[in-house]
């Protein structure tokens, strides 16, 4: 009789075998599932792409902008040193022929010009100084003993397009004062960048003597 009581006692209790099982099976898991997961990944790789991308335009961009100061400097040098040189010069010679005889070019431009520098003599040919642009190295050349022997006065990274003098009042008696008009085009770049830049320069220079 003894065993009966104890089985009601254990009912009156609220204790039940099976009640273990909910506490092992029951409910959800607070960890992340298989999807959620694959959706965070997918998310991330989607903003790592984007910066990177981005990271590889800025660093593009800093190239070029590099590559073209580098470059515009370096014209920009030479350019200012045949100014200086033009302006204190005389006896502007624009094209082929004798150097030491003036001459124009005022419609058809010339890609070469001569002048006898600051101290030189007209009569001497050996003395005057030639610029000359050359289309198949795409650099200038300037030479001092009057096209004898010329050495490039611009870098290898500087690619000339084009470039023309325009020349005008070297004729004797006119009231013109002597003025030089040079105009540059290019490509800037170097060889690790993809883009290229186009540029175009002009500069002018006067004769400081006066001849009028």
């Amino acid at each position: 009789m003894e065993p009966r009581s104890t089985a009601r006692s254990t009912e009156k209790k609220g204790i039940h075998p099976h009640s273990s099982r909910s506490v092992f099976h029951g409910g959800h898991s607070p960890g992340f599932s298989l999807v959620e997961m694959v959706v965070s990944v997918g998310l991330f790789a989607i903003v790592m792409l984007v910066g990177l991308g981005a990271l590889v335009s800025l660093i593009d961009a800093n190239r070029k902008a590099r590559a073209l100061e580098s470059v515009m400097n370096n014209l920009n040098i030479a350019l200012d040193g045949m100014v200086r040189a033009i302006r204190m010069g005389s006896t502007y010679h624009c094209g082929s022929g004798t150097q030491t005889i003036p001459q124009d070019c005022a419609d058809t431009p010339g890609t070469s010009f001569a002048f006898e520098p600051f101290g030189g003599s007209s009569s001497d040919v050996n003395d005057q100084w030639r610029y000359r642009y050359d289309a198949e190295t795409k650099r200038i050349y300037k030479s001092e003993n009057g096209g004898g022997t010329e050495f490039p006065i611009t870098a290898e990274e500087v690619s000339i397009e084009e470039m023309a003098f325009y020349v005008v009042g070297t004729t004797p008696g006119d009231t013109v004062q002597p003025k030089v008009v040079i105009v540059v085009k290019g490509i800037a770049g170097a060889a690790k960048v993809k883009t290229k830049t186009t540029y175009s320069i002009q500069a002018t220079a006067a004769q400081r003597i006066l001849d009028l």
